[in-house]
C-alpha cells in the first residue's frame, strides 16, 4: 500500500469524524455560536432549532419519540446516569440490580460503586460465546429488582445480546431494562419500542461523530417518573442532565446518526464479507487461530482472534507502523492484565494474552485487508520462528 500511516483497524476504541458529519458541525463554531437555552435572539433560536433537529435523528434510528433523548457527553455519563439515577428514583421499591460480568467498566465500576452504598448487584455469567441466558436473567429477579442492564454488544468480542427477550422479560416483572448500545446504534438495528428497552445509552464517537458527545434514551414522556437527575444545574433536558448545550457535538451526532441510518445495511454486508475473509485466511496460513465471541451473533465490523503462541503485545509493537490495532477495550489498554472478557467466556490461559481486535470501519478499503492479512501473516510467522 501506497500509505504513510498505518491502517487503522482499532474503530472499536473511536472512529474519524465523517466529513459529511465534520461540514454539518462547522456554522456552529463560528456563525451559529449561540447558546441554545437562549432562544430570545435569533442565535440563540437557530442554536435551539439544530438541537431539536439532532434530537429527532437519534430518535428515528431508535424508533423513540424526540422528546426521549437526553444529550450527554457520551456512553459513559449515559451509563452513570441510567443506573445512579434509577437506583435512586426506585429505593423505596428496591435496591437490588442484575448486570452481566462482560459489561463494560461504565457500567461495572458503577455498579460496584452501588454495591458500596449498600445496593445489591447480581453479575451474571456468559456462555463461551459471551452471551447471556436469559433464562439465568429472570431467575435472578426478586421482589426487590429494580434495574436489568445489559450491553447490546460487547465491545471486545462483538457478541450481540438477545435484547428482546431480555426485553420481554423485564417487562413482565415489572423492572427498568437498561442497556449500553454505544458499539450497536448504528452497525446493527435497535429498536427501543419493540425489544422493550426503558434506557439506552450511546455515544458518537463510535459512529463517525465526534467525541464527548452521547445520548440516553428514557421511555416515557415524564422520565422523572423513572429516575432521579444526578447533576444539577440550570434545569436542561428536564433537569436530567443540567449544562450548557454543546451545539456543535449535538449537531454532529445527529448527522452522524442519520448517515449511519442510510449506509448501516449496506457497510454490514461489506464488513461481513472481509471479517469472514480474514478470518478465514488467518485460520489457513497462522495454524490454531481461534475466533472470540459468537460465530453469528456478533457484530459486522469486529474480528476477535487469539493466534496461539503469540504475545498480542508484542504482534502489536511489531505492526504499529503498519497497522493500528489493539488487544480489545480502550478503557483498560494500560493494564497489563487479560482481558476480563475472555476469562468470563472460558479462554484458556495459553490464549488470554494472544487475542487481537480487528474493528472495520467506513473508510477501510479491500486493499487495506489485503494488507493486513499479509502483515499478520508475516509476523506471527516470524514471532514463532523465534521460539
Amino acid at each position: 500500500m501506497n500509505n504513510t500511516r498505518p491502517v487503522y483497524m482499532d474503530h472499536h476504541a473511536t472512529t474519524p469524524v465523517d466529513p459529511r458529519v465534520l461540514e454539518a458541525m462547522l456554522p456552529y463554531f463560528k456563525d451559529d455560536f449561540g447558546n441554545a437555552s437562549s432562544i430570545d435572539h435569533m442565535y440563540g433560536a437557530r442554536a435551539y432549532e439544530a438541537v431539536e433537529k439532532a434530537r429527532k435523528q437519534v430518535a428515528s434510528i431508535l424508533n423513540a419519540k424526540p422528546n426521549e433523548i437526553y444529550f450527554t457527553s457520551g456512553a459513559t455519563e449515559s451509563d452513570n446516569i441510567a443506573l445512579l439515577g434509577v437506583t435512586d428514583k426506585l429505593a423505596a421499591k428496591g435496591n437490588h440490580i442484575i448486570t452481566c460480568v462482560t459489561e463494560h467498566k461504565a457500567v461495572l465500576d458503577t455498579a460496584k460503586h452501588l454495591e458500596k452504598m449498600g445496593k445489591s448487584v447480581t453479575y451474571l455469567p456468559v456462555d463461551q460465546y459471551g452471551m447471556v441466558n436469559p433464562a439465568d436473567i429472570e431467575a435472578a429477579i426478586t421482589d426487590r429488582t429494580i434495574l436489568i442492564s445489559i450491553m447490546a454488544a460487547n465491545n471486545e468480542i462483538g457478541t450481540i445480546a438477545p435484547l428482546q427477550e431480555i426485553g420481554e422479560i423485564a417487562k413482565k416483572h415489572g423492572v427498568r431494562f437498561h442497556t449500553d448500545a454505544a458499539q450497536a446504534v448504528g452497525h446493527i438495528p435497535i429498536d427501543v419500542k419493540a425489544m422493550k428497552i426503558d434506557l439506552l445509552s450511546l455515544s458518537g464517537h463510535k459512529i463517525y461523530g465526534p467525541k464527548g458527545i452521547g445520548a440516553l434514551y428514557i421511555t416515557g414522556l415524564n422520565p422523572k417518573k423513572n429516575i432521579s437527575p444526578v447533576m444539577f444545574g440550570g434545569g436542561h433536558e428536564k433537569g436530567i442532565r443540567s449544562g450548557t448545550y454543546n451545539v456543535p457535538g449535538i449537531v454532529g451526532l445527529g448527522k452522524a446518526i442519520e448517515i449511519a441510518q442510510k449506509e448501516m445495511k449496506a457497510e454490514a454486508e461489506r464488513y461481513k464479507k472481509w471479517t469472514t475473509m480474514m478470518l478465514e485466511a488467518f485460520q489457513n496460513e497462522c495454524g490454531g487461530v481461534i475466533l472470540n465471541g459468537h460465530p453469528e451473533q456478533r457484530l459486522p465490523h469486529n474480528l476477535n482472534v487469539c493466534f496461539p503462541g503469540i504475545e498480542s503485545k508484542a504482534l502489536i509493537h511489531l505492526l504499529r507502523d503498519d497497522v493500528a490495532i489493539s488487544t480489545g477495550s480502550a478503557c483498560s489498554t494500560t493494564s497489563v492484565e487479560a482481558s476480563y472478557v475472555l476469562q468470563a467466556i472460558g479462554r484458556e490461559e495459553e490464549y488470554l494474552h494472544s487475542a487481537i481486535r480487528f474493528g472495520l470501519g467506513r473508510f477501510t478499503t479491500e486493499e487495506a485487508i489485503y494488507h493486513v492479512i499479509y502483515k499478520f501473516r508475516g509476523f506471527v510467522q516470524r514471532l514463532r520462528n523465534l521460539e
